[in-house]
């Protein structure tokens, strides 16, 4: 081939990515081996330096000379890629260090019989670290830099004209079906074990490449979560959407905590929470991952209002209808100028709306398909068109559709794409040329296609929230709680109802006695009726041990309910007033051992634990993510008031929940976990009830 263009950038990850030398260590002539297939591969794309064949066996590999070792190549490698088996990597590796090679390349497993602790892939991995050596691998099928024309793979890909999405791939699979799609890439890496780079390095090298217009990520897991947020952030700056598709969100790993809120954060949890702050759209499938790369390259500036769709089935589109329903994606509201165009083309029998069937009676099916779609992008409260149909190859009744839905893409500023109803329809190289030649993406599947434009809105309306501005820490209050907290002493419920207090969270009367006459005389001041707690240090979940009385009214009631407190459990009682009414929610603070504090938020009482309706927030929460939250629990139709009960105060439960989260910021490590339960939300206000504090450890 004649020589590519090669664009290469000044990054960290240079010498792995775009290198001017490449050195191969185990490379054979057999046929098919990863070695001989790299040196292939390289020459089919003109590699622009030399490629060293490395193994003392041969004299040449794939007609270039071959050395001995490292060592003795004529100059330091840019990239070296280990073609030996998992048992000579570490030497080999070493040996590619001492040479001075920039970079790696680790294709297998590095699991080898007998290891000894630590295990070789730790020792790969402070060894690349050590000095300072990108690596990609180990276990990864490597990368194709489509901007650079350079591959270094287990397995050979063609070669494709660049395009504007990156994928990075946590897994060899995933990557070699996301180089086999029609996303047109720019730069695509199965990273695998990331002995010496992370996801947020290649990250950051697409984002610094210029060229992606969505970065599109398989995760299995977040290995530096700090380097992870940033690379978020540099994303946001620069206008470029990442979709990801995190694994693992069964199996959450939750640790053992003392209050509900560390047990229940979990580490999806805190995946969700890092997601939900940085805009990231998150997908559960393969399908669902590339419908929406492919609309996203394409509705990055996703306009004002809805959606608008056109069939060619009655009954698919009430499927859509109720699918879109159910995933919440809106259908825009036409006005009466676009139903007079609708009414004007459609057949008789046929409803001029949104969404529209525009298919009578075959009669001009592909003009009255195209004069209806085209009045409904000119809608103003259209922004975004799906035109449903199921693309067959060599169908002209299906060619002749689409190319009517091109006619009116290329009248429209505003984003168009095919979405098919089955994702089984014979149209390869169709779906190809529109999506890569003609711009208007074909998305597979129904549910794929809405969840599609679902991510769409959803990442406009992101880039378009309301930020709450920055408030400052109160360093006095911190200092004293924080000496406090550190003290080794724990709190009780009266000094955690205390401390939310400090922090403008609402809390009940209370008082705290060592007697029977205090008791009585406490529940006459509060007012009947009163709960009554056991206040014993060391016991956290009270219920549990029959530490909590309801509903206690009158002298006899209060002295009776102390004394069997007391005898069972200890002198010291707790008591507050009865309070009624309400929703009754948990909020709390716990630390997720990768992402730091969050503030859990879900259906409380006896829901808790019955539900699992909690969600986390990433420390400082702002009020735009914890309405989100609250959208999206099971919870809300009860906030929302139902069997005419009054809606709660959702801007005090916002509140409340943002000023937890400052809480949870200033406080930092000396703050292990904190529970609120419940919360209750109630028509004017909101209150805490109960507070279960866990020092962190001084």
């Amino acid at each position: 081939m004649s020589a590519p263009k090669r664009r290469r950038i000044d990054h960290r990850l240079s010498p792995l990515l775009t290198p001017r030398s490449v050195a191969v260590v185990g490379a054979s002539p057999r046929e098919h081996s990863t070695g001989l297939s790299i040196i292939q591969k390289l020459d089919e794309l003109a590699f622009d330096g030399p490629i060293y064949p490395v193994n003392p066996r041969y004299g040449e590999v794939g007609g270039h000379r071959a050395y001995p070792t490292v060592a003795e190549l004529p100059q330091p490698p840019d990239l070296v890629v280990m073609a030996v088996g998992d048992g000579r990597i570490e030497e080999q590796f070493s040996a590619a260090i001492q040479a001075g090679a920039r970079s790696a390349a680790i294709f297998g497993s590095c699991v080898v019989p007998d290891d000894t602790t630590p295990n070789l892939v730790s020792r790969l991995s402070a060894m690349a670290h050590e000095a300072g050596v990108p690596v990609i691998g180990a276990n990864c099928m490597g990368f194709c830099n489509y901007e650079a024309a350079v591959h270094a793979n287990s397995y050979a890909f063609p070669q494709r004209e660049p395009g504007r999405i990156t994928v990075l791939a946590q897994s060899g699979s995933v990557f070699g079906a996301m180089v086999g799609s029609r996303m047109k890439l720019n730069f695509a890496a199965s990273i695998g074990g990331e002995l010496g780079t992370t996801v947020a390095d290649y990250m950051d090298y697409a984002l610094e490449l210029g060229t992606a217009r969505v970065l599109t990520l398989f995760l299995e897991t977040v290995r530096d979560p700090d380097a992870f947020e940033a690379a978020l952030e540099k994303a946001e700056q620069k206008g470029v959407p990442v979709v990801a598709l995190k694994a693992g969100r069964s199996d959450m790993a939750i640790r053992m905590a003392v209050s509900h809120s560390g047990a229940l954060a979990g580490d999806d949890r805190a995946m969700d929470a890092v997601f939900r702050r940085h805009g990231v759209l998150r997908v559960s499938t393969h399908d669902e991952l590339v419908a929406t790369s492919l609309l996203m390259e394409r509705a990055t500036d996703l306009g004002p209002g809805a959606l608008a769709t056109i069939h060619d089935s009655g009954g698919e589109r009430e499927m859509v209808v109720d699918l879109a329903d159910e995933i919440g994606v809106p259908f825009a509201q036409i006005n009466e100028k676009t139903v007079a165009r609708l009414a004007e083309r459609l057949e008789f029998g046929l409803e001029p709306e949104n969404p529209c069937d525009a298919f009578g009676t075959g009669y001009d099916h592909d003009g009255i398909s195209r004069d209806c779609f085209a009045a409904l992008m000119d809608d103003p409260a259209t922004a975004l068109g799906l035109y449903f149909l199921n693309v067959t190859q060599s169908n002209s009744y299906s060619t002749a559709l689409t190319q009517a839905c091109s006619d009116v893409a290329a009248n429209t500023s505003k984003p168009v794409a095919i979405a098919t109803n089955f994702s089984g329809v014979d149209h390869r190289e169709l779906a190809e040329e529109y999506t890569n030649v003609r711009g208007i993406p074909v998305l597979d599947g129904t549910i794929p296609a809405l969840r599609a434009a679902h991510h769409a809105f959803a990442w406009r309306d992101w880039r378009a929230r309301k930020r709450d501005a920055d408030r400052d820490i109160d360093s006095d209050r911190q200092k004293r709680w924080v000496s406090r907290l550190n003290s080794g002493v724990p709190l009780d419920e009266a000094e955690g109802l205390s401390l939310l207090a400090d922090y403008g969270i609402t809390v009940p009367d209370h008082a705290v006695v060592e007697t029977e006459a205090e008791a009585v005389a406490a529940a006459a001041r509060l007012g009947s009726p009163v709960v009554m707690k056991t206040a014993m240090p060391g016991i956290a979940h009270k219920s549990d041990v029959g530490g909590v009385i309801l509903g206690l009214d009158g002298e006899a009631a209060i002295s009776a309910a102390y004394r069997d407190l007391s005898d069972r459990l200890g002198p010291r009682v707790f008591l507050a007033p009865m309070i009624k009414g309400g929703v009754e929610m948990v909020l709390g603070v716990t630390h997720d051992p990768q992402f730091g504090p969050l503030v859990l938020l879900g259906a409380g009482g006896i829901l808790v634990e019955v539900l699992e309706d909690v969600a986390a927030l990433k420390v400082p929460a702002e009020r735009w993510e914890v309405r989100q939250v609250l959208e999206g629990l099971k919870v809300r139709k009860l906030l929302a008031g139902v069997r005419g009960q009054p809606p709660a105060d959702i801007d005090s439960l916002e509140e409340t929940v943002v000023a937890l989260s400052l809480l949870a910021r200033e406080l930092g490590e000396s703050l292990s976990e904190l529970d609120i339960n419940p919360l209750l939300a109630r028509e004017s206000g909101v209150m805490a009830l109960d507070a279960l504090v866990v020092a962190g450890q001084a």
